[in-house]
């Protein structure tokens, strides 16, 4: 119960807390972008959380090259139910991608099918490295590299070296 009442009060801020994004084209191009139908969840909330289930929507080669410490890869093209069975329906799930379209979209999925505590990371991966965040290859190991999906999206990540 303390666990809610806590992830609460960090969702019940005012939208303000989004505005820390630096880029005022990033975060006009995420506002625009987004549907809002998964809340948002800002990257020094989800600093945060304990017993939070990360899944990384990107692609397997994506993934491959960074992702977030504990993230499990469910993809988004094949994306399956099967994927998270195993992720209590009353679990805090926190998705994310590259930016926070593909993540949305899996964040819908998940709430559809009966996820209650489903969250978007706002500006995803991308804002999550531009914050000085670490990222980690699949050996535990931390690196800088970050893959930007494509030459067009990297634009967006301000620190890090950039993978496509």
């Amino acid at each position: 119960m303390l666990k809610k009442l806590w992830l609460y009060i960090l969702l019940s801020l005012p939208y303000a807390v989004f505005a820390q994004i630096k880029t005022p084209e990033f975060k006009e191009m995420l506002d625009n972008m987004y549907d809002h139908t998964v809340p948002l969840m800002s990257v020094d909330s989800l600093k945060h959380l304990k017993n939070v289930y990360l899944l990384d929507t990107r692609e397997k080669e994506e993934f491959e090259v960074s992702h977030l410490k504990n993230a499990r890869n469910v993809g988004y093209i094949w994306f399956d139910m099967r994927k998270v069975y195993d992720i209590p329906k009353d679990a805090t799930i926190v998705v994310y991608c590259s930016v926070g379209y593909r993540s949305e979209k899996i964040g819908e999925k998940l709430l559809k099918n009966g996820y209650q505590n489903v969250y978007n990371l706002y500006g995803s991966i991308f804002e999550w490295v531009n914050e000085g965040n670490p990222i980690y290859k699949s050996n535990g190991v931390q690196t800088t590299e970050i893959h930007t999906y494509n030459k067009n999206w990297s634009k967006w990540v301000l620190k890090g070296t950039k993978v496509n």
